[in-house]
């Protein structure tokens, strides 16, 4: 049996974009925190540096917290220190402010667990710099020469990419003392390494030769190629490296951070509105209502102006009739 951990998304998917977060080990220890040698790297400031551990005792899985500030959640409950809790298959942890899934299952891992760590970790900044709508992609990128500007995004990691003047590598450098290919980039979560294939300049590091096998290409140094000067970002390591340096975030006590549902977002029915009663004419709900008679009290002592007309056509009908009755007995 192997430990799966997934890192929830935090609006409530188990996938993002580019796929589910999640790591696949198999160790009786688990180490689970902020820091570069946890098993299970979490860039955020409300995880400590090391801040809990999934341990195993036969086929049982317990998770303990490791003395962290912003406590270890079993779901709502927080896990004391020194108190080892079990764990089954569809748990979810909180590490911080971080929710983790847990699936216990058949699996083998498919990667180194420091390199897998660090992979995770990278993944989870870049998506964070890509939310804030920057590129989180190393590249590499030409400074000085007659190619400068270019510059090679190198999204795959563990594949060479390849630098010269011939029209089908991955970076075409126009300087007619660069060969067809001259010379392999790869990268390997945040190292870069560089690899000379045979060219007939060479390439150096910081004045040192490229020799033509993998040799490591460190921040800062200037790769040259002829007249050419380029150097490597990678804003993603960039920003790691900063955050594992940040100190702890405390969380306020009264914070309250829902665990992420797994379910995909259901399309939203739309209901119609009913118009209101004011408007419509049809529905008998909607027919106005009639107010009560004011009482003369509420209206004063004086007439108002529909009884003054009814007043006035009644003594109008009443002086016809008497000048109609007047009339008629005069002619008698």
């Amino acid at each position: 049996m192997a430990l799966t951990i997934v890192v929830l998304a935090p609006d409530g998917a188990g996938k993002a974009d580019g796929g589910e977060l999640s790591l696949t080990l198999d160790a009786p220890r688990v180490i689970i925190g902020r820091a570069e040698g946890c098993e299970v790297r979490l860039p955020d400031t409300s995880v400590s540096p090391r801040h809990a551990s999934i341990r195993q005792r036969g086929a049982t899985y317990l998770l303990l917290d490791e003395g962290s500030e912003n406590g270890t959640f079993l779901g709502k409950t927080r896990i004391a220190l020194r108190t080892a809790m079990p764990l089954k298959s569809g748990d979810r942890i909180r590490i911080g402010r971080v929710w983790l899934l847990l699936r216990i299952e058949p699996a083998v891992a498919k990667a180194a667990p420091a390199a897998a760590a660090k992979e995770l970790a990278l993944e989870l900044v870049a998506r964070g710099l890509a939310a804030q709508g920057e590129d989180p992609a190393p590249r590499v990128v030409v400074v000085e020469g007659p190619d400068s500007g270019r510059a090679l995004r190198i999204e795959e990691a563990a594949r060479p990419y390849i630098l010269g003047r011939a029209k089908d590598t991955d970076l075409v450098l126009d300087d007619p003392d660069v060969s067809r290919r001259h010379l392999a980039i790869t990268r390997r979560g945040d190292q870069f390494s560089v690899q000379d294939l045979g060219s007939r300049s060479g390439a150096s590091l910081d004045g040192a030769p490229v020799p033509q096998f993998d040799t490591i290409w460190r921040p800062g140094q200037v790769l040259a190629i002829s007249g050419d000067r380029l150097i490597f970002e990678h804003p993603a390591a960039e920003a790691l490296a900063e955050i594992e340096r940040s100190p702890c975030e405390p969380l306020r006590p009264d914070a309250v951070f829902e665990p992420p549902s797994l379910e995909e977002p259901k399309a939203a029915h739309s209901t119609p509105t009913p118009p209101p009663a004011s408007v419509s004419t049809s529905s008998p709900l909607a027919q106005p209502v009639e107010a009560a008679p004011a009482s003369r009290g509420a209206q004063g002592s004086g007439w108002g102006f529909t009884e003054a007309l009814i007043a006035l056509l009644a003594l109008g009908v009443l002086a016809l009739s008497i000048a109609g009755l007047l009339w008629l007995l005069g002619r008698s």
